[in-house]
């Protein structure tokens, strides 16, 4: 009996028009996702925009306006959890950043749903839809450009391959060499490299480097015993 106490019919209708919206504007985000397969697609975007619009209308119908400040506090945290789990990590490289800003973003489109403002969150919708495609060719234009390395920073690595007798001593030369220059290394890995060689890798924390400096390090690792091949390679991949 509680349950038909609760009725509004009006109060349900509003709460009808949020989630409505709520999920034709986290259907638009989520559907630029899903045809560009990123993991988080239609569905997904959905839900939480959606998830978010119901937690809000509640929190609005049953506390207020107050109230409802402290729920969208716990969506933007609940969120934040939910998108961390679509980050990854595959050594020095980092995916998934920017789905889970979109996933933040649909919250953020549902919460102002839930809380009856459908322009707000039609606005809100709009700018992570252009934040995806309209800047898209904006970011490969810039990632296609060579990495100024005296301009910027950037993840750089060193690599040295040699042989399996000499990789101790050459991984010890090469970070002397490194220290010596002001290029101290964040981290160091080794692979095989065929049945008698080894590939050491040097990161180097992100800074900015003199390439000409760079290029004398690789060149006095080249001259240590055993070595066969010695490079570095720049990475804006943080």
């Amino acid at each position: 009996m509680q349950a038909l106490h609760n009725f509004n019919a009006l109060a349900a209708l509003n709460t009808l028009v949020a989630l409505v919206f709520a999920f034709i504007f986290g259907s638009l985000i989520g559907l630029e996702r899903q045809i560009r397969q990123r993991t988080a697609g239609l569905r997904t975007n959905t839900l939480v925009a959606v998830g978010a619009a119901v937690f809000v209308d509640l929190a609005m119908r049953l506390a207020g306006p107050e109230g409802s400040t402290r729920v969208i506090a716990y969506v933007v945290s609940g969120v934040g959890f939910l998108g961390a789990g679509s980050i990854m990590k595959e050594g020095a490289n980092v995916t998934g950043l920017n789905t889970a800003a979109t996933l933040w973003g649909s919250a953020a489109v549902g919460a102002c749903c839930g809380a009856s403002m459908i322009v707000e969150g039609g606005m809100a919708a709009l700018f992570v839809l252009a934040a995806n495609t309209l800047l898209r060719p904006v970011v490969n234009s810039i990632n296609r450009r060579p990495v100024n390395e005296g301009a910027g920073e950037a993840i750089y690595y060193v690599y040295a391959i040699c042989n399996n007798s000499v990789q101790a001593a050459v991984r010890e030369k090469m970070l002397m060499l490194l220290d010596a220059a002001n290029y101290p290394a964040r981290s160091v890995e080794k692979h095989p490299f065929g049945p008698q060689d080894t590939e050491i890798e040097i990161v180097l924390h992100a800074t900015s480097v003199d390439a000409s400096e760079l290029d004398d390090v690789i060149r006095q690792i080249e001259a240590l015993p055993g070595v066969l091949q010695s490079f570095w390679n720049p990475s804006t991949e943080e």
